[in-house]
């Protein structure tokens, strides 16, 4: 795998090395010893899989909070998703700062967001589906969310919005 380390700290895209032949491909998406050496968190316990119908669904923005932060592995299986990444962590250089990255599954690049992150996406395609690997199973009390479109962080989307929760709208802007 190729680990290519995003504008925000401690978040890597990864690129699968492929093993080609004439039946197509075979690729290692997840190696826990791999991840310990880019000492990246590898303790995944929890898998998760979003499947969204119509382009332009955004879900987000989530995180649960400490003791339960949880960093997330994502897989887009079908279709295309633009994720939004905020770093969350007081302490980080990045601290405030969002990056988007366009998963397709036609190239088969992971996103890996690490603790402290707030993770949200918007599909780019209909029938767009993800595949999440979790380090923390889901604790509804430390579940907190802010708003897709908090002006505090200026989150360029790229289409028009088409769905999104009752949940997700009523979120609170971010606060400090």
């Amino acid at each position: 795998m190729i680990f290519e380390e995003t504008k925000l700290s401690g978040a890597f895209t990864l690129i699968p090395d492929k093993i080609h032949d004439e039946r197509g491909f075979f690729a290692r998406t997840w190696d826990q010893k791999i991840f310990e050496e880019h000492k990246l968190n590898s303790n995944l316990v929890q898998c998760n899989i979003s499947y969204n119908k119509k382009k332009g669904t955004i879900r987000g923005m989530h995180y649960q909070i400490n003791p339960y932060e949880e960093c997330k592995l994502v897989h887009c299986t079908k279709g295309k998703a633009f994720e939004v990444m905020v770093d969350l962590r007081k302490n980080s250089k990045t601290f405030k700062q969002w990056q988007g990255i366009t998963l397709d599954s036609n190239d088969n690049k992971l996103l890996y967001v690490p603790d402290g992150f707030a993770l949200g996406f918007q599909t780019l395609e209909d029938n767009t589906q993800l595949f999440y690997q979790m380090s923390q199973i889901y604790m509804p009390d430390f579940a907190r969310g802010f708003r897709y479109d908090d002006k505090m962080f200026q989150i360029s989307w790229p289409i028009d919005v088409s769905i999104i929760s009752k949940k997700d709208l009523s979120f609170p802007i971010f606060h400090v």
